[in-house]
């Protein structure tokens, strides 16, 4: 369920700079902040349902979010997830179809939502905004054709090895070098694109090769070099 929280000022937002709002104008900040509202989401929460039409994009004020598709059998495929300063939802939008994934809070967030005719009056008037939307989709749809890739022609043990370390990438180390992104077993293989109990085996080879360091669910990795030979990532 959400609930109506302040909405965080944007001028102010300190990931602003790392988002495509960072070229908007005065004005045009002075604009989103009169439109758009502010809702706080629980851990598991689902922010949109994949199959139906937005009315505006969503931008991570704070928390994690997963973005998956369901197979026929239920399964989840987690395709990415979005951060403080990401954008979610716009790809509809642009594309004035229904949304394909789901969005699921996997930890307390906080996001702001933008309504459509914003969005669209942002794509026509702000040439450098329009620009970066442009990039993020095509960094997405590179993403999405790597995973496609990966999953054909890697082995599963190399394709866990590659999401620890794209964990790794987007969320970063703590000083003990552990991931600052606590997952389930269930949603690690949601994201290799295998069974819960493989990525269960794997974890436990990785770590009788003390590659990581197991604590629940918070993975420390102990031999990266390593890691990034067995991930196969050229």
């Amino acid at each position: 369920m959400k609930n109506q929280e302040v909405s965080p000022v944007c001028g102010s937002c300190l990931t602003r700079h790392k988002t495509v709002f960072r070229h908007l104008f005065s004005e045009d900040i002075n604009n989103i902040m009169s439109e758009k509202s502010c809702n706080y989401y629980k851990r598991g929460n689902i922010i949109f349902s994949e199959g139906n039409r937005g009315t505006g994009i969503f931008c991570v004020h704070k928390g994690i979010i997963k973005m998956f598709k369901t197979g026929v059998d239920g399964k989840e495929q987690i395709i990415r997830f979005a951060k403080p300063g990401h954008i979610i939802g716009y790809r509809s939008i642009l594309s004035n179809e229904p949304a394909c994934t789901t969005a699921k809070a996997i930890e307390d967030a906080i996001l702001c939502f933008i309504p459509a005719k914003t969005l669209i009056n942002l794509v026509h008037k702000n040439p450098d905004f329009s620009m970066e939307l442009i990039k993020l989709s095509c960094k997405e749809l590179g993403d999405a054709n790597k995973f496609i890739l990966d999953i054909a022609q890697k082995s599963v043990r190399e394709r866990l090895a590659e999401v620890l370390l794209l964990l790794k990438e987007t969320f970063g180390l703590d000083e003990n070098s552990t991931l600052q992104v606590a997952l389930t077993r269930e949603e690690l293989a949601n994201i290799v694109g295998t069974a819960t109990e493989s990525v269960i085996r794997l974890l436990s080879e990785f770590k009788a090769d003390k590659l990581i360091e197991l604590n629940g669910r918070h993975i420390k990795l102990l031999n990266i070099p390593k890691i990034y030979k067995i991930s196969n990532i050229y």
